[in-house]
């Protein structure tokens, strides 16, 4: 618990909700965790997001402002601004000559109020947001804003050592910092003001509510010139009738929302176009259960709760005690099925799946269901070595522990059910399948009987008619979904998620120096965004070289790098690779992936020098002092920008074929289509 946090306890309470992962690898989230929030006492019963009706006409969201925010502008200023940030996104950055237009030219009528939220795949954003908030501990706004200045003008050097060497700069002490960075302290402020921004739907960066109303990205100042001076006029009008200046901001919030509308009841501003269509709560998905998974309660249950969960995901420890007065309430009637989705922003969550898949495949299902509870009666601290300590505690063979901790073992296991899991559209924790159909997120039990007893009584119907038990759960998902289903809208099939648009071009340039195959004026050049560590990149390399086989020099591959943020060993592979490419260009650099990905399994450091060695040719010294050093992190990170700078969202591996987009392991079939069709177009 960092130093101060007790206001953010005060001001803001957890009612239930769930994480929604941007696991970069496939899905269209953003990876925060979700959670209805009761802010300033209002209470809980009115109901996730309700809001009275604006008085002005406005959309307002009620977002709370307190001394725990660092801010800048005076408190009784006519327009409080509440900015969602974090100091690695450049967008961020380049909306700071906008916020600094807007302090001068609205000097002394704006307040300027900073929360975090560092996105996941930034691996610096959480570290450097750590530095920030210790300085605003240790020395209010004016040491907060001096080190956030510091930190967005030297936004592409956020390692730990030049974050010490900034708060040097701003006399911080340093003792402090230090144990800050290494304890994690102020997480839960920041994790606060994470959980907060997703409630109300807030899930990138930038995000600005002024005055309660909420404009997404960096906006030019005209923008948001045009709504500051609206609120103004408001914030005036209110005055004049007698609301204090200091009152202003509480008085037009006060009614806001607490989430986003329902896109079902918000209002088509488009009446052409049919109303957002949304998850079909009673559809039935078809949630097959193959091998042997840890399960509580009889295999001819007639009610399967699959449970889709992450050990460090709060929200999922807060389901588990409603999870076991399910299981005491319905005994044989009810089973539940353990499947592992560890979130990417969740550094400790998947060794602690492949500690319990260790545990389960030492002691089965009682083995599993004891390490179960040591993992989430300490979700805070989930190291190596608590996990061994648990594992001991247990009884279970250390060395085989060990080694699967080491090995990754599981980690393909964990991987298809993250696949199985987003392809139903569960991309948070917790999810539930309860005969199929689908229950996102820490429900009270009420909830989980109503579906619960639903599923029974049809369940019972079907053994009446002459269906066994142990039947019962397969006839039910038999002729279920595998792909999100939706209701509302018009009777056009809804868009299916993360299936890009083959018509949509994007604009991603193409390195002047980067490693590629194949012609080098070719007339169609094909980027390649992937992941030595990811399984899917290593799949279709074949796929490519066939590619590069009978397409000859029309084509170019271009390797791009793209490390999933819960590949822990893809980031150092990637500068690996670019450090081989520096010395050795294109020949050893081939050489180096294809040992690269021969080796999925044994990316450690000693590994990468050893690939490294057996290339020949390279430099072992320069070689690990690029490693020492993260020479190449900018540039692997740089790759990553690109794609979204571009606006695309895409997992591993994925390609850009004259900037359109072909995602995953697709057949040589699906690449020769799209080639051939790039092909026509160019000739």
């Amino acid at each position: 618990m960092s130093r101060g946090s007790a206001i953010i306890a005060i001001m803001i309470a957890f009612v239930g909700g769930f994480a929604i992962g941007q696991v970069t690898g496939g899905g269209d989230d953003d990876g925060s965790e979700v959670t209805a929030v009761d802010v300033a006492g209002r209470g809980a019963a009115e109901g996730a997001g309700a809001a009275a009706a604006p008085e002005d006409g406005i959309e307002r969201y009620r977002v709370p402002v307190t001394d725990a925010q660092p801010s800048k502008g005076p408190e009784d200023a006519l327009v409080t601004i509440v900015h969602w940030s974090e100091f690695q996104c450049p967008f961020c950055s380049r909306v700071r000559p906008t916020i600094s237009r807007i302090m001068n030219e609205y000097r002394g009528k704006v307040r300027f109020v900073w929360r975090n939220n560092p996105l996941p795949f930034h691996q610096n954003a959480k570290p450097a947001a750590i530095l920030a908030m210790e300085a605003f501990e240790q020395g209010g706004a004016d040491k907060f804003w001096e080190v956030h200045d510091l930190l967005f003008e030297n936004q592409r050097a956020l390692a730990r050592a030049d974050l010490e060497r900034y708060a040097e700069q701003a006399g911080l002490n340093m003792a402090q910092v230090r144990a800050a960075l290494d304890n994690e302290e102020h997480m839960d402020v920041i994790g606060a003001d994470q959980r907060l921004a997703q409630s109300l739907g807030a899930r990138g960066t930038p995000a600005f509510f002024i005055n309660g109303r909420q404009l997404m990205g960096a906006q030019p100042f005209e923008r948001f010139k045009e709504v500051i001076d609206d609120e103004i006029r408001r914030a005036e009008a209110l005055v004049e009738r007698g609301t204090p200046a200091t009152q202003v901001y509480a008085a037009l919030t006060r009614n806001g929302r607490t989430s986003p509308p329902p896109p079902a009841a918000a209002k088509n501003k488009n009446p052409e176009r049919p109303a957002r269509r949304q998850p079909d709560p009673n559809a039935v998905y078809k949630v097959e259960l193959t091998g042997e998974l840890p399960q509580r309660g009889p295999d001819d249950a007639l009610v399967t709760i699959v449970e889709f969960s992450d050990f460090e995901c709060p929200f999922c420890g807060r389901v588990e005690p409603t999870i076991n007065s399910i299981l005491e309430e319905y005994g044989r009637d009810v089973r539940v099925v353990w499947m592992n989705n560890p979130l990417p922003f969740h550094r400790n969550a998947k060794p602690a799946a492949i500690a319990a898949l260790e545990a389960f495949e030492q002691g089965g299902s009682e083995k599993f269901w004891q390490m179960h509870a040591k993992l989430f009666e300490n979700q805070r601290g989930l190291t190596r070595e608590n996990l061994e300590r648990f594992a001991q505690e247990i009884g279970l063979n250390m060395a085989q522990f060990r080694a699967a901790l080491d090995n990754e073992e599981h980690a393909d296991a964990i991987e298809q059910q993250q696949g199985l899991a987003r392809g139903l559209g569960a991309t948070g924790t917790p999810s539930f399948f309860i005969n199929g159909r689908n229950l996102r997120g820490a429900q009270p039990l009420a909830r989980f009987k109503a579906v619960i007893d639903e599923e029974l009584a049809k369940a019972r119907r079907l053994v009446e008619n002459g269906t066994p038990r142990s039947r019962v759960y397969a006839a039910t998902i038999a002729d279920g979904a595998t792909s999100p289903q939706f209701v509302g809208g018009d009777d056009a099939p809804a868009a299916q998620p993360n299936r890009p648009d083959p018509d949509q071009r994007y604009e991603i340039a193409v390195p002047r120096n980067a490693p590629s195959l194949g012609g080098r004026n070719a007339r169609v050049v094909i980027q390649e965004f992937s992941d030595f560590q990811c399984p899917f990149c290593g799949r279709v390399n074949p796929t490519i070289e066939r590619v590069l086989e009978e397409y000859g020099d029309q084509v170019r591959i271009v390797w791009r790098d793209y490390p999933l943020p819960f590949h822990q060993q893809a980031h150092p592979a990637a500068q690996a690779a670019r450090e081989v490419f520096r010395q050795g260009g294109n020949e050893k650099f081939w050489a180096y992936h294809e040992m690269l990905f021969e080796n999925q399994r044994a990316l450690s450091r000693e590994n990468l020098e050893s690939y490294a060695e057996r290339v020949g040719g390279i430099n072992m010294a320069q070689f690990r002092a690029a490693l020492d050093n993260e020479t190449h992190k900018a540039a692997v990170d740089a790759d990553m920008a690109a794609v979204r700078e571009a606006g695309a969202r895409i997992g591993t591996p994925s390609f850009f074929i004259n900037g359109r987009l072909v995602q995953g392991a697709q057949p040589f079939e699906a690449f020769k289509r799209a080639i051939d069709a790039a092909l026509e177009e160019a000739s």
